[in-house]
């Protein structure tokens, strides 16, 4: 019942990959409408283009590990979070900040 969040990037395309569980892909170019819907699994890939409203619910019995690459990096080099919660607390702490050679797309 976990998932990754319902979210956007106005600006940055993502690559997601599904290593390990099975899951429900929902994708939509609005928050509320969600048109897109897929079932995955472990080797299934993912590609989200920038603007697309999108979120991965774990469907399965075990855990779902994803791993996801954005252009340009929303992440520090070399940062890998184990879990949701690690990922949210690097955040709120501050301690995920893009390499500063990375060329972020400008504040909405």
């Amino acid at each position: 019942g976990g998932d990754i969040g319902l979210e956007v990037h106005p600006d940055t395309d993502q690559f997601i990959r599904l290593d390990a569980g099975k899951g429900k892909v929902q994708m939509g170019k609005t928050k509320k409408k969600l048109y897109f819907e897929q079932d995955v699994e472990d080797g299934f890939a993912l590609f989200v283009p920038a603007g697309m409203w999108h979120n991965v619910t774990n469907v399965g019995d075990e855990p779902m590990q994803v791993y996801a690459i954005y252009a340009p990096s929303h992440h520090a080099a070399g940062k890998v979070h184990k879990t949701q919660e690690a990922a949210e607390a690097d955040e709120k702490a501050g301690n995920d900040e893009p390499p500063e050679w990375t060329v972020q797309p400008e504040a909405q």
